[in-house]
């Protein structure tokens, strides 16, 4: 038997099969493959997320609730900053197919500039995903965490939302955060809260227009359920610490699966964005000092579009997943 030999003089490595899949170079069907496996991942986290979310329909954190802030501007703007990331990215993806086009024609200085808006449309998104984390890490009312893990918060007479702080009684009190040097070794915790559940329980009594709310939601009016002042008592009779800000083991907007889904999935995606950031600063070095001219095309910079794109729409799930239903 003869060996066969693949003629890579006309069709390069896809000259052994006739013809090239779909008229795709190997490059951009090798990205097409990533693109795929990749859509995979990411269905199967959104589709856990989906579920663990209709499980805990009538409980689970309002996002309106939830992000609702503006960097340098104090107030209540439900989803303002949230949208405006969201177009930062896709405007950075229409900079990227302009970039693709002026490539397909050779328009080397075109490429350059709208390579460099999409370089800067990327950073813009990150930054503000990483401001984002910040707040929710630190978060923004407080709340207490009951024996059995559940959640409840405090509203004022109108139903809004208030801090701990702005009922709490400023009674002295002395508290040593839990450290390996200064306490058991196997107990330890962040930084500590601006007041002790003595404090707000304090302040709760002696603040009759203050109110509770639980993490039950009504379906219907899509408010969670203010409680009467006895339950109330009760509810504090059970509270076991102070929750502020969220993080993998508490979550003072509710349930704790809400911040692990939100870190997993949107860090996920912000490592997808700084990958992408790094790709095209490469390629837009490698524009400006004429490498693709040289090549006679600008088939990379098509390459790292399809996988901008790629991370495009894949935020505009997680967009929808999180912050709109």
């Amino acid at each position: 038997m003869e060996a066969t030999v693949a003629d890579t003089s006309k069709g390069g490595v896809w000259s052994g099969g006739g013809s090239r899949p779909f008229d795709a170079s190997y490059g951009k069907m090798m990205m097409w493959f990533f693109i795929m496996s990749d859509a995979l991942t990411f269905s199967g986290f959104l589709g856990a997320y989906g579920l663990i979310r209709y499980k805990y329909l009538d409980s689970w954190p309002i996002a309106d609730e939830v992000f609702t802030h503006i960097p340098f501007i104090h107030g209540d703007f439900p989803m303002y900053y949230v949208a405006f990331m969201t177009f930062i990215l896709i405007f950075s993806s229409v900079t990227m197919v302009l970039a693709v086009d002026a490539g397909k024609h050779m328009q080397k200085n075109k490429v350059i500039v709208y390579m460099g808006l999409t370089i800067i449309g990327g950073l813009i998104f990150l930054g503000s995903q990483a401001w984002e984390w910040k707040t929710f890490i630190n978060g923004s009312y407080g709340a207490l965490q009951l024996e059995d893990g559940k959640i409840v918060q405090f509203v004022d007479a109108s139903g809004h939302q208030v801090t701990l702080q702005s009922f709490a009684s400023d009674t002295p009190t002395e508290r040593v955060q839990h450290k390996k040097e200064n306490g058991l070794w196997f107990e330890y915790e962040s930084a500590l809260p601006p007041v002790t559940l003595e404090q707000v329980k304090e302040g709760f009594a002696a603040n009759s227009d203050i109110s509770m709310r639980t993490e039950l939601i009504n379906l219907e009016t899509k408010e969670k359920t203010i409680v009467s002042r006895e339950e109330a008592n009760k509810f504090l009779d059970n509270a076991v610490r102070v929750v502020q800000g969220a993080n993998l083991t508490e979550n003072e907007y509710g349930k704790t699966l809400f911040a692990d889904f939100f870190f997993f999935i949107t860090g996920f995606h912000g490592f997808h964005v700084f990958s992408g950031i790094v790709i095209n600063i490469i390629i837009f070095f490698n524009v400006i000092i004429g490498t693709y001219e040289r090549r006679g095309h600008y088939e990379m910079v098509e390459k790292v579009g399809l996988y901008w794109h790629f991370v495009d729409l894949v935020w505009v799930f997680v967009f929808t997943f999180f912050y709109l239903i």
